[in-house]
């Protein structure tokens, strides 16, 4: 319990320095001293922050186990970030990576972000290490980004940047005039991070189980990600043509024995992903537009582990400014299933799930404040996710943000309905430096 109220104190701490006059001021120049100043770019800079973070359960159920509390989330994080490059800029090195204390966990630990080194020219960029690679054109719902998400961070009241994890490989890009190619070569498995049992109101459905085995693929030639896309523009749209050769990034189920099992195998099977996507100015807005279509290798169901066989996702979304400072977004994001899962997927929730979605953002006070509010809601599944958030800058290094968390859902077989008991509401304050 001490852990927790050091995290709350440091979120006070954090506002008051804030407020402090700075340190290490520059020296006055004197009046009789002529010399030019010649600024010159630095060839390393540091930057980081300082963030706290405290994240209370409202629901009243405190989970079991040693992360048992009405706490879900108490820590305090120091982040650096390192930028070095050459004199002439073409050759390149960024790490990012945070120091944290988990008082609900009780360790320290770090946690690197990223590290790679790069080099870049007028058309042509390579990087190699450990980077978040992000494409795509949705909302908290992807179709064409296939990269891993830590899903028990965002949920968890982290900022959102949390929310997209680095993987370990090379990625290049290409300019070649109308067509731009870019491809990630990722030898290293990620996986998703789920929201666990120890942290929200989760039910394993393996907890009968005596034994529990993870297997992730290992790193070697044949288990190397690849991912291409080619990037142009087409009749007003700029257009985004993708491919995935991988594994499937949350894990399927196979059991020893279905009648009475005694070891459950978690697993990731391969998956190959095909999609399109497009953006454009449309209607005083941007008009979005993704299509994908999911293949796992294995068409036997024993080899998938409760994972569709094929899937079609899409995506259509709308964002447009209302007023001065503000923002509206909305969205569309189905799933269909092939025709080889339409016997599981009638005993769940159908064949098609959809998922409709609203942002709304509102700027106040020269843009000191933030509002936002995000809503997800299927009608498929009968479940849903609200998650507001007020965010106050109160200088150009400190700001303060509370939220909440809602989740709601007739079933606890739906991805939102399973944390039906895990609504929490959180506050974070972060320095910059």
């Amino acid at each position: 319990m001490n852990g927790v109220v050091r995290s709350a104190s440091v979120a006070l701490l954090l506002t008051a320095w804030g407020g402090a006059p700075a340190l290490g001021q520059d020296a006055p120049v004197s009046p009789g001293d002529s010399s030019p100043v010649t600024e010159t770019k630095p060839l390393a800079q540091v930057h980081g922050f300082l963030l706290g973070l405290l994240t209370g359960r409202t629901t009243g159920n405190a989970q079991s186990g040693t992360e048992g509390s009405d706490i879900a989330v108490g820590e305090e994080r120091l982040r650096l970030e390192l930028r070095a490059a050459s004199a002439s800029g073409d050759t390149f090195f960024v790490a990012k990576g945070d120091l944290f204390h988990d008082a609900v966990g009780r360790r320290v630990a770090v946690d690197l972000r990223e590290a790679y080194a790069g080099y870049t020219t007028s058309g042509f960029d390579l990087r190699i290490g450990r980077q978040i690679v992000t494409w795509g054109v949705g909302d908290l719902f992807f179709v064409t980004d296939v990269f891993p998400k830590d899903w028990e961070s965002f949920f968890g009241g982290r900022p959102a940047e949390y929310l997209k994890q680095g993987v370990d490989g090379a990625r290049a890009r290409l300019s070649m005039g109308r067509v731009n190619a870019e491809i990630a070569v990722i030898p290293f498995f990620t996986p998703d991070v789920l929201p666990s049992p120890g942290r929200f109101g989760v039910t394993d459905p393996f907890a009968s189980v005596p034994n529990q085995v993870e297997t992730k693929p290992a790193a070697r030639t044949s288990s190397t990600e690849i991912a291409l896309r080619l990037l142009g523009r087409l009749a007003g749209f700029d257009l985004s043509i993708a491919a995935y050769r991988g594994f499937w990034r949350t894990p399927g189920a196979r059991l020893d024995d279905t009648s009475a099992p005694t070891t459950v195998t978690l697993f990731y099977p391969r998956l190959s992903v095909y999609g399109l996507s497009a953006q454009r100015n449309a209607l005083d807005g941007v008009l979005s537009l993704e299509t994908g279509y999911y293949r796992t290798a294995s068409a036997a169901p024993r080899d998938r582990g409760g994972l569709p066989g094929s899937q079609w996702r899409f995506l259509i979304g709308y964002q447009r400014q209302l007023w001065k400072d503000s923002a509206v977004g909305l969205q569309l994001y189905g799933e269909l299933v092939g025709d080889e899962d339409a016997a599981a997927a009638a005993s769940g929730v159908g064949r098609l799930r959809r998922v409709i979605s609203l942002r709304l953002t509102q700027l106040l006070g020269y843009e000191t404040w933030k509002l936002s509010l995000f809503v997800a809601f299927s009608p498929t599944d009968e479940d849903g996710f609200v998650r507001p958030e007020v965010s106050f800058k109160v200088s150009d290094e400190l700001g303060v943000t509370v939220g909440a968390n809602v989740f709601g859902g007739a079933s606890e077989t739906t991805f939102f309905g399973r944390l039906r008991r895990s609504d929490n509401a959180f506050v974070a304050a972060r320095f910059d430096f």
